[in-house]
Order: C-alpha cells, then sequence, then structure tokens
C-alpha cells in the first residue's frame, strides 16, 4: 500500500491538516434551539459552548418550567453539535479513499 514511510508520513500530515480544517469549520458554526413554544431559545457554537439565551420574560415566575426547558434546550443543542460534529468527521473520512 505504501512503497516507503515517506508516504505514509504525508499521509499522516494531511490527515492532520484536514483534521485542523474540520475543528475550524465546526467551531465557526452555531446551533440554535427553541423549547416551550419559543419560551427558551440556545445558541451554541460548535464547541457545545453557550454564547446566546434568551428567556421569556413569563418565565421568569416558574422556576421549574424555566429548569426544565433550559435543560432540554442544552441537551438538544449539545446533541446537534455532536450530530454535525459526526457527520463532517464521516465526510472527511469518506474523502480518504
Amino acid at each position: 500500500m505504501f512503497s516507503n514511510l515517506g508516504d505514509m508520513g504525508k499521509m499522516l500530515e494531511g490527515m492532520q491538516e484536514n483534521a485542523a480544517k474540520l475543528q475550524k469549520e465546526l467551531e465557526s458554526k452555531t446551533f440554535s434551539v427553541k423549547s416551550g413554544g419559543g419560551m427558551i431559545e440556545v445558541t451554541v457554537n460548535g464547541k457545545g459552548e453557550v454564547i446566546d439565551l434568551s428567556i421569556d420574560d413569563e418565565l421568569l415566575s416558574d422556576k421549574d418550567a424555566l429548569q426544565i426547558l433550559l435543560i432540554g434546550a442544552i441537551n438538544d443543542a449539545n446533541k446537534m453539535v455532536q450530530q454535525n460534529q459526526q457527520s463532517s468527521a464521516m465526510s472527511m473520512l469518506g474523502g480518504l479513499k
């Protein structure tokens, strides 16, 4: 498959460069999720960090509902990030053929 170690080294170097590009692309993306009919909106970046949060004033008096909706929105946003990371990684690996 590889005629020498230099070819394998070049391939690994190319994979590292592609992985670095993929990481930068993922970090630049944002994902927004609404919960409770839009009463909560959470925006996360491609690393899964919450970068924006909007809470409807009506929820401020109902702590239990606020907590439930926040947990659901954050979990949904993190799932979106994970799915995006997986599909991006699979497409990168598909290009190695």
